[in-house]
């Protein structure tokens, strides 16, 4: 084997591939082609992105921002090797928040880092957003590949997004919410990504490893709590334009106790019937299997509601259609009363 030092030290030696990280670049160009919307004004590979607000068809736009993760779920993830949604969480944990302003997502950038690259599984990864970003209207315009040997165990990698919208002056939500608003609630497609430190060691108390079968659904326990976060974005700004909605509350870390109060204004809390839905069979298998009570199920986990939208009394059965036409399974949960935080009835476990 040859000296490095002797023939001189490369960038390769201290274990950074410059290389791979422009084929990476490369096999990713027609994944995020494919997410390209009016106001696009360049494609991968600058030094910076650009996006032209009065093309996305904006007359005095407002910007809103938003970041996150997808949290210690790439634990699984990374160990069961099926890394092919993960990108889709990520992707619905930024513009799900977004919409919640009443924002349109515009276009989003990704942070991706790891110890050392390894471009077939990269590729997936991004292939994953791109999906995310495709199904919400949404443009992958840039990014970052982070290759940082010593900072990450052997197939590690971590996983950070960023969702920039846009509505026009005067149009933020939530806004104009009263006692007596309808609360409706859309399903969830399971844990989504938040909660999974808890989920994990779950796992971990049930005995079960990740290729066992799920004792909740028709899959391995990996591949059933890796089901990918819902993207409610279409369906909510649909909603929105359609008139009559008020607020919405994506149903994240805090479960339904934390976040529907972030919504609502002061001196108003909500109602909540928990006969309402059934609580989907993964939650019931996390609860029995840790002995949760239902009040810490409530503001740790979804429990099978991703997202309220908060809507006139008036509008409530037309909104509820449109929403059901779109493809969500729609509930109406409760209503917004006078108060503070939420108010439960009814029985979920």
């Amino acid at each position: 084997m040859s000296d490095p030092i002797k023939n001189g030290l490369t960038y390769a030696d201290a274990g950074v591939d410059i290389d791979a990280g422009n084929t990476l670049v490369e096999r990713i160009k027609p994944a995020a082609k494919r997410t390209a919307r009016p106001g696009v004004m360049s494609g991968l590979g600058g030094f910076g992105a650009l996006f032209d607000l009065k093309g996305a068809g904006y007359v005095d736009p407002v910007l809103v921002a938003a970041t996150d993760g997808v949290g210690t779920k790439l634990r699984i993830a990374i160990d069961t090797g099926n890394v092919d949604t993960i990108g889709i969480d990520l992707v619905a944990m930024c513009v799900n928040d977004l919409v919640c302003q009443g924002a349109e997502p515009l276009f989003f950038l990704d942070y991706f880092a790891t110890g050392k690259l390894n471009v077939d599984e990269a590729t997936r990864i991004i292939n994953g957003i791109a999906l995310g970003c495709e199904q919400s209207g949404c443009a992958l315009i840039g990014g970052e590949t982070a290759e940082m040997p010593g900072m990450y165990h052997k197939g590690d990698f971590d996983l950070a997004g960023f969702a920039v919208g846009a509505m026009e002056r005067g149009a933020d939500l939530p806004a104009g919410v009263q006692a007596g608003d309808v609360l409706l609630g859309l399903g969830s497609n399971g844990v989504h990504s938040n909660g999974y430190s808890f989920v994990r060691k779950v796992v971990e108390l049930s005995g079960l490893s990740w290729s066992d079968a799920a004792p909740f659904a028709d899959a391995s326990l990996g591949e059933a709590l890796l089901a990918p976060t819902r993207l409610y974005v279409t369906q909510t700004l649909a909603a929105i334009r359609a008139g009559g909605v008020h607020a919405l509350a994506h149903i994240t870390g805090g479960g339904l106790t934390e976040n529907l109060p972030r919504v609502l204004p002061e001196g108003l809390g909500a109602h909540i019937d928990l006969s309402a839905w059934d609580l989907p069979p993964v939650f019931r298998w996390l609860a029995e299997t840790a002995g949760m009570s239902e009040p810490e199920l409530l503001k740790t986990f979804n429990s099978g509601i991703g997202m309220i939208v908060v809507v006139d009394p008036a509008r409530a059965d037309v909104l509820a259609q449109l929403l059901t036409d779109a493809g969500e399974t729609v509930r109406r949960i409760g209503t917004v009363e006078a108060g503070q935080g939420v108010r439960y009835s009814g029985k979920l476990l």
